[in-house]
């Protein structure tokens, strides 16, 4: 996540604005436009061009703090899928598959493996089941989503995006609020270590001094 941004509040002082990069990322078909456009204004739209991606800036509240959301949505093609450039790009990602589609589900299980790759660790991530309006042709079962989220240690939620489930705003928030933390811990870990190297130089003058050297 970057820096942030800095915009002034009521009181003519600066505030910092989180900025969270997300990419949503799935093969064609399984909702991810329709999934984005629904998020940001809450309507659907049916039709899609699947080769086509797009990115998107949208600023909201979280948790009561201004974020503002650079959101990528990819086209659902292999070889964009495979491009390093926005995955070394976002924060997170949402990764969309279709429960009527079996192969978009076993897509999203390898291409977190290679996010992992790319990042070089558990990259932050919320695994999404798209169209369960469509139960009756279900052909990937709830509890195996529920596995796999916990597999890639992140959030899991199944939904409808033509529905226009209450969850869905959740699913960004949530991944927001996971990549925030991360945040709040890796800063807490450099400043830990730069403290103890603070400390480390600090003693090393004092054993300087105490052997008169």
């Amino acid at each position: 996540m970057s820096n942030g941004l800095n915009i002034m509040n009521t009181n003519g002082r600066a505030k910092t604005t989180d900025v969270t990069k997300l990419a949503v990322i799935g093969r064609a078909a399984v909702g991810k436009s329709a999934l984005v456009v629904r998020f940001l204004t809450r309507r659907f739209i049916w039709e899609y061009d699947p080769t086509l991606e797009c990115s998107y800036k949208h600023t909201t509240n979280i948790d009561e703090e201004p974020v503002v959301m650079e959101i990528l949505d990819t086209a659902g093609q292999e070889e964009n899928i495979n491009r390093e450039g926005y995955v070394k790009w976002a924060d997170g990602f949402i990764l969309v598959y279709s429960i009527t589609d079996r192969q978009s589900f076993e897509d999203v299980v390898n291409v977190k493996q290679y996010l992992d790759d790319v990042k070089k660790t558990n990259v932050q991530c919320v695994l999404v089941g798209n169209k369960v309006d469509l139960l009756h042709e279900r052909k990937v079962d709830f509890c195996e989503g529920e596995m796999a989220a916990q597999d890639m240690a992140c959030a899991f939620f199944e939904t409808s995006v033509s529905d226009g489930r209450e969850d869905i705003t959740e699913i960004f928030h949530e991944l927001h609020r996971d990549i925030k933390r991360r945040k709040m811990m890796e800063n807490k870990g450099r400043r830990r270590s730069s403290a103890q190297q603070v400390r480390h130089v600090f003693n090393r003058m004092l054993n300087k001094i105490g052997n008169g050297t």
